[in-house]
């Protein structure tokens, strides 16, 4: 494979979302000429039964995801897939297309490893991206739809959003993730008590099959965040996702006042609220981590203390194509040397 980190110091010579933008067209062309693919496909799909689970009765071929936000359109899945991930999660999808927040909105902390985004919800709207995924859905890997409202849409109305979103979405997803952790929305994680909580599982659980999950946001209080998550779960939701970006702006040098920062400043804030979680909920529900996941030793950590699957971004952008088949690669080695058979073993180790 091409030498990434060449690619990436022209990359980084331009605008973060233009070399976001660039990446996108040429994974799309995977949908044009799948062939094209196969290559890469056989030097990073690790196809290695001892990495694979059944969680929500679909089987994913390894624990390593990319998280919501960098295929927002579900236009990538099969590059993706190409490239050793063992599930996709596309969106943030709202109900109807909207354009995002003022540019520029997307900028790096390259010292730091990361990124501060306030992208807004940019997509193509939810009737559009489900017609996109129905020409793959049943793919070769778990599709996770992450859902949010417009931001026009008031408060008050947000359930329906949620709810339009769940009947549109359900049969081109395996699962379905609320946001409403993003700090990019206005007022949004104002939607994060327990009485809406209670509100929209209540509305959008008997309305599909598919499990849906909720997404926190990493600035909460572990007690709070227990709270909201024992809300949900009472309520129908069938797993976690911990954590979205931060508003903690000390984590970098240099930050915008605005947007939600990623990428490997996160790493040890997410990971005590995700150990909370875990601690209360381990065993009970589906648990998902991400933030500052960028190496196989940090994955492994957040299997450890309980995480069924994990997800990267920002590592993505840094540690370039590789960074899942590299992750799962270092998995294995890992397990060998602790002496664990599959990954059921690992997970929740640390707990038992």
């Amino acid at each position: 494979m091409f030498d990434y980190q060449s690619l990436k110091s022209i990359l980084f010579k331009l605008d973060p979302e233009i070399a976001h933008t660039l990446a996108e067209f040429a994974m799309r062309l995977g949908n044009f000429a799948p062939s094209l693919l196969n290559p890469i496909a056989s030097k990073c799909i690790i196809a290695d039964e001892r990495l694979s689970q059944k969680i929500f009765d679909v089987k994913f071929l390894n624990p390593v995801g990319i998280a919501a936000g960098f295929d927002k359109n579900a236009s990538m899945i099969r590059a993706l897939c190409a490239l050793g991930f063992g599930y996709v999660e596309y969106g943030t999808v709202t109900p109807k297309p909207q354009s995002g927040n003022a540019k520029p909105r997307l900028f790096r902390h390259i010292a730091e490893k990361s990124l501060q985004n306030a992208m807004g919800f940019n997509n193509d709207g939810c009737v559009k991206i489900a017609k996109r995924a129905s020409a793959l859905y049943p793919f070769a890997i778990p599709l996770g739809a992450n859902i949010g409202k417009n931001k026009t849409t008031s408060q008050e109305k947000a359930v329906d959003d949620y709810i339009e979103l769940t009947k549109t979405l359900s049969p081109v997803c395996d699962y379905l993730v609320v946001n409403i952790s993003s700090p990019n929305t206005p007022n949004l994680r104002d939607l994060q008590n327990e009485s809406f909580i209670k509100e929209l599982f209540g509305a959008c659980t008997p309305l599909t099959s598919k499990p849906i999950l909720l997404k926190i946001a990493p600035d909460m209080t572990p007690k709070n965040a227990v709270s909201l998550c024992s809300a949900a779960i009472e309520s129908g939701a069938k797993g976690i996702i911990a954590t979205n970006t931060t508003v903690d702006y000390s984590l970098v040098q240099n930050p915008k006042d605005f947007g939600g920062i990623s990428g490997e400043v996160l790493r040890e804030k997410s990971f005590k609220l995700f150990d909370a979680i875990a601690k209360e909920f381990f065993k009970t529900t589906v648990l998902i981590s991400a933030g500052g996941i960028s190496t196989p030793k940090e994955a492994y950590r957040r299997l450890k203390v309980g995480a069924s699957l994990v997800q990267i971004y920002t590592s993505f952008i840094y540690e370039g194509p590789k960074i899942a088949s590299n992750i799962n690669k270092g998995i294995l080695e890992l397990m060998n040397k602790e002496g664990f058979h599959t990954i059921n073993d690992v997970i929740g180790a640390d707990r038992n």
